[in-house]
C-alpha cells in the first residue's frame, strides 16, 4: 500500500522545458482508496494530494487574453507565479490505466464525477471509502481523474487557486462592479449572493462602506429598469473572514432582483484559472517529468463549469505554448449559449449570472453579428487543434434564465438550422432538469435560508432546489450520460463516430418560438409561454435573443431530444421550468434551474373531477406488468442507438418501478 509524502519539483533542465508554466508540482499525501476494493481489470485506485505552481510570462501571446496579467506581480524571472489545489484519483498500477487524463473542471471547488458517472450517493469531496466511488464506472473504465483549483471565490476546504493581484496603475480608470442579489426570505442583510442554494458570495470588499456612488436597485423581472433604493437606507457591513455583506432598511423582499453597483477593491487576477487548466494538462500530457502522466487528455465541466469551458475555448485556451492541443474531447454540459464572468477585472465566477453571460458568439461555427463582427467559440484553432465536443442540455437551458440553448445550433435570427461542425455533437436530454434531484419528488421543504444573516457562505445544495409551484422534476438522466461517456471515449481515442447529435430543430418544428408551445393548459399550472426570455445590452439598450423552446406533445413532455423510458412511457408531465412558489417570493417568475413534475391523475374519475386534459394512469396502462414492459421495450432501443448501457438496463427497471409505487400511492 502505497502511503506518506512524496515531493516532486519540476526542475526546467531540459531546453524544451524553458518556457513551460508549470513550475512544480508537490505531492502532500498518497493513499490507496475504497478500502483497497479492485475494480475490475484495473485493480486498486489511489488518492494524491498536493499542490501545483504555475509560472505565466506575460509577454506570451497565449497569455495575452488574461486581464490585468500585465499588471500582476513577477519575479526576478519576469513571470507571474501563483499556485491551484490539486486531486488526483488514478488506477495504483500505471500498467492498468486507459492512459486517459480525465479532468472535471470543479464546480465551485467541488467534485462531481463520481455522483454524476458512478452513482454515487455520498457526494463527497474528498472521495476515500468504498461509498464514494458508487458502481466504480470511472475506476473500471481506468480513468485517471483530476481536479485542479482555479477558481478565485470559493472558500476552504474546497479546490481553489490562489490567483496574483492586480495591482493597478494609480491613474487607472475602475468601472464600478455590478452584483445581482436575489433572496428566498425577507433579511435585513445577506451576503452577496444571486442563489442561496449553494453558492458562495461576492468576494470585493467595497472601497469605501459608505460611497455615495454607490447604486442600490430592485425590480420584479430581470430586465425590468430598476428602482432606486435611496442610498440613506441601505449601507455595507463586514462580515465574517472579511466577506462584504449588504443590510437594508425594511429587510430584502423575497424572490426579487436586486443590484448593487460599487467600486470594490482589492482585484485578483482570476483569468488564470483558464491558463491553470490548460498548462496542468499540457504538462500532465506532454511532459514525462511530473508524478502524473497521460497520454491524452478529456475535459468536462457540467453548468457553472460548462459556461466556463465555453469561455475557455473561445479565449484559446486549448492549445498551449507551443500551439499544441491541450484537450482531445470536451465535454460540455447543461451551459446553454453563455459563458460567465471568469476573466474580467473583479470576476465573480461563483454567481450563476442569469442572462448576463449569453454572448456573441453563441456557436461553434462562425456567424456575423448584426454590427458585422464574424467570431465563433472555435474560431481561434487550426483543425488539428479542436477538441472533440459533446454539449448537453436539459429543457431548462432552453426555456428560462436567458441561457438560450437554442443559439448553438441555429443562426443569430432563431430563423434557419446550423450545420453542425464534424467535431461537434449535441443531445437535448428530453424531459429533465438541470441538476437531477433525488427521487421521489418532495413538496417545498422549509425555505432555504441559504445566503441570510446566519447562514455560512457557500452552504446549501443546488440539487435540493424546491421551492417551485410544482414538484421538483426527477426524471433520470444518468444513465444517458454513462452511455454517453463510452461513447465519447470511444470517439476520442479511435474515432468511431458516436450516436447521432439529438436536439429540437426549426426544420421540422421541434423547436420553436415559446409563444408556439402546445403546453396543455393544465388546472394550478401557471401559463410557460409567459416565461421571460433572453436578451443582451447591444449597443446601451436591451435587445430580445430569440426565445425558442422544444415542442411538447399533449401531454406537456417534449416530443425530441434523447427520451429515457419514463417519458416515453409517461406517468407525469415533467418540464424545463417551475414558476417560484408564493413563500419564496415573485411567483409569477420561475425558480432558476428548477424543473416541474406535474402528476397524471391515478383513475379516470380522478382526471375528470379535476378537469386535467391528460389521460389517467389507468386509461393508459392496464398494470405494472405491462407498464414494465413498455419501459423495457423502450430502454432497448435506448441500447441499439448506444444511448443507454446494456449494463444499465435493471436500474431502469427497479427506478420505473419505483416511480410506478410513487405515482400510483394513495395521494
Amino acid at each position: 500500500m502505497l502511503r506518506g509524502c512524496l515531493a516532486v519539483f519540476c526542475l526546467l533542465v531540459h531546453p524544451f522545458l524553458a518556457s513551460a508554466e508549470v513550475a512544480s508540482v508537490t505531492i502532500t499525501s498518497r493513499a490507496i482508496v475504497a478500502g483497497g476494493r479492485s475494480f475490475g481489470a484495473t485493480g486498486t485506485y489511489e488518492k494524491l494530494v498536493g499542490r501545483i505552481e504555475f509560472a505565466l510570462d506575460p509577454t506570451d501571446p497565449h497569455n495575452a487574453r488574461i486581464v490585468d496579467l500585465t499588471h500582476a506581480p513577477r519575479g526576478t524571472d519576469g513571470r507571474v507565479r501563483f499556485s491551484s489545489d490539486l486531486y488526483v484519483l488514478r488506477p495504483s498500477d500505471p500498467a492498468k490505466a486507459n492512459g486517459r487524463l480525465f479532468f472535471e473542471v470543479a464546480n465551485r471547488g467541488r467534485k462531481g464525477l463520481l455522483t454524476r458517472f458512478n452513482r454515487a450517493v455520498t457526494g463527497a469531496d474528498d472521495p476515500t471509502v468504498a461509498a464514494d466511488f458508487g458502481d466504480g464506472l470511472l475506476m473500471r473504465d481506468g480513468y485517471t481523474l483530476v481536479w485542479i483549483g482555479w477558481e478565485v471565490d470559493v472558500p476552504v476546504p474546497f479546490l481553489r487557486i490562489d490567483a496574483p493581484s492586480a495591482v493597478l496603475p494609480s491613474n487607472s480608470t475602475i468601472d464600478p462592479l455590478s452584483v445581482e442579489l436575489m433572496y428566498n426570505e425577507r433579511t435585513a442583510e445577506g451576503f452577496l449572493i444571486d442563489d442561496p442554494a449553494g453558492r458562495p458570495p461576492v468576494i470585493y470588499p467595497p472601497a469605501a462602506l459608505l460611497s455615495p456612488t454607490d447604486l442600490l436597485t430592485v425590480r420584479d423581472h430581470y430586465w425590468d429598469t430598476g428602482n432606486v433604493i435611496p442610498r440613506e437606507h441601505w449601507r455595507f457591513m463586514a462580515g465574517p473572514n472579511g466577506l462584504p455583506k449588504i443590510q437594508l432598511d425594511g429587510g430584502f423582499e423575497p424572490g426579487r432582483y436586486y443590484r448593487v453597483t460599487y467600486r470594490a477593491a482589492a482585484p485578483l487576477v482570476a483569468g488564470v484559472g483558464l491558463a491553470a487548466i490548460r498548462d496542468a494538462a499540457a504538462a500532465f500530457r506532454y511532459r514525462s517529468d511530473l508524478p502524473i502522466h497521460g497520454q491524452a487528455a478529456y475535459v468536462f465541466g457540467n453548468s457553472q463549469t460548462g459556461r466556463f469551458l465555453r469561455q475557455f475555448l473561445y479565449d484559446g485556451f486549448n492549445i498551449d505554448e507551443r500551439d499544441r492541443r491541450v484537450f482531445d474531447a470536451m465535454w460540455i454540459h447543461i451551459a446553454g449559449a453563455a459563458r460567465g464572468s471568469f476573466n474580467e477585472r473583479f470576476a465573480t465566477p461563483t454567481h450563476g449570472d442569469v442572462y448576463r453571460p449569453t454572448k456573441f458568439p453563441f456557436s461553434d461555427l462562425e456567424q456575423r453579428d448584426v454590427d458585422g463582427t464574424r467570431d465563433g467559440l472555435e474560431s481561434r484553432y487550426r483543425p488539428d487543434q479542436r477538441p472533440k465536443i459533446f454539449y448537453t442540455n436539459t429543457p431548462v437551458e432552453y426555456w428560462g434564465g436567458g441561457r438560450a440553448a437554442a443559439l448553438t445550433h441555429t443562426t443569430l435570427d432563431g430563423t434557419r438550422d446550423l450545420t453542425l461542425p464534424e467535431n461537434v455533437r449535441i443531445y437535448l436530454l428530453a424531459g429533465t432538469q438541470h441538476i437531477e434531484p433525488a427521487f421521489p419528488p418532495t413538496r417545498p421543504s422549509p425555505i432555504d435560508r441559504a445566503g441570510g444573516q446566519t447562514a455560512a457562505p457557500g452552504g446549501g445544495n443546488a440539487a435540493a432546489r424546491n421551492n417551485g409551484q410544482q414538484l421538483n422534476n426527477p426524471m433520470p438522466q444518468a444513465n444517458v450520460m454513462r452511455a454517453l461517456l463510452r461513447a465519447w471515449h470511444q470517439w476520442a481515442a479511435s474515432s468511431t463516430a458516436p450516436p447521432a447529435s439529438q436536439y429540437p430543430r426549426l426544420s421540422d418544428k421541434t423547436l420553436i418560438p415559446i409563444q408556439e408551445s402546445k403546453f396543455p393548459s393544465i388546472p394550478g399550472v401557471s401559463d410557460p409561454r409567459r416565461i421571460g426570455g433572453p436578451a443582451r445590452i447591444f449597443g446601451g439598450k436591451v435587445t430580445p435573443l430569440p426565445h425558442l423552446v422544444p415542442q411538447v406533445d399533449g401531454d406537456g413532455n417534449e416530443l425530441t431530444g434523447i427520451r429515457v423510458p419514463e417519458l416515453v412511457v409517461p406517468l407525469a408531465t415533467t418540464t424545463g421550468w417551475n414558476f417560484r412558489a408564493k413563500a419564496v417570493g415573485n411567483p409569477d417568475d420561475i425558480y432558476q434551474l428548477l424543473g416541474s413534475y406535474i402528476p397524471f391523475a391515478k383513475t379516470r374519475a380522478e382526471r375528470a373531477a379535476s378537469g386535467d386534459p391528460r389521460l389517467s394512469i389507468e386509461e393508459r396502462y392496464r398494470d405494472l406488468d405491462s407498464y414494465l414492459r413498455r419501459i423495457r421495450s423502450a430502454a432497448m432501443d435506448l441500447v441499439r442507438q448506444r444511448y443507454l448501457l446494456q449494463e444499465d438496463l435493471d436500474d431502469v427497471l427497479t427506478h420505473a418501478t419505483m416511480h410506478w409505487n410513487f405515482a400510483t400511492r394513495d395521494r
